[in-house]
């Protein structure tokens, strides 16, 4: 399990990642890319804890996307099964597994301040927190069709994972309103969307 770790998540993170993997009797799946997710955690009805990773995350948000997975599984078994998925419980559960790796042997020193300021107050997912979100991306294989909301004109087309077509409007606050073009409805885009620019 560590050879198969190695190639998904920091050198320095692998046997205390293992470690955790052990300690909860995790069933670690890594898994073809899924848009709509990073990752998952699920109790099965035999009672295996089964966690899976997108295999195309680069090793900063796999390993993230893991300790918080493994957040999810350890908050259940301290608090029960009726606590929000994303509630007190697991923030504080999450803060907990994953400070001990917010250290410059794991991390590189510029995604440090983010990564500490992000686990002040952890999100449902690090999407959220578009300045993470943007720095960890760094980190990706480059595409050269893909551009975030906040790099689309104002005005121009663009289009979404499933194929849907937008035109980009104006900021609110923090997020971008865009109108899709069949329906003519308004979406709110975090301006680190992955999107297609269309000429």
């Amino acid at each position: 399990m560590t050879e198969v770790l190695a190639k998904y998540v920091p050198e320095h993170a692998v046997e205390p990642a293992f470690e955790l993997i052990k300690l909860y009797g995790v069933h670690l799946k890594i898994v073809n890319e899924r848009v709509t997710r990073h990752g998952d955690y699920h109790r099965d009805g035999a009672g295996y804890h089964r966690i899976t990773v997108n295999a195309s995350l680069n090793k900063y948000r796999f390993f993230i996307t893991l300790i918080h997975e493994i957040a999810h599984l350890a908050a259940f078994e301290k608090y029960g099964r009726n606590i929000k998925p994303h509630g007190d419980e697991w923030k504080s559960t999450f803060q907990r597994l994953m400070v001990p790796f917010i250290r410059p042997e794991i991390f590189p020193s510029h995604l440090l301040p983010l990564i500490a300021r992000h686990f002040r107050n952890p999100k449902a997912s690090s999407d959220t927190d578009a300045t993470l979100s943007l720095a960890l991306k760094q980190y990706d294989e480059k595409d050269e069709d893909k551009h975030y909301i906040f790099q689309v004109p104002y005005g121009a087309l663009f289009r979404i994972y499933n194929g849907k077509i937008f035109k980009k409007g104006a900021q609110r606050i923090k997020r971008f309103e865009c109108q899709e073009v069949k329906t003519g409805r308004v979406y709110l885009f975090n301006p680190n969307a992955e999107v297609e620019l269309l000429p």
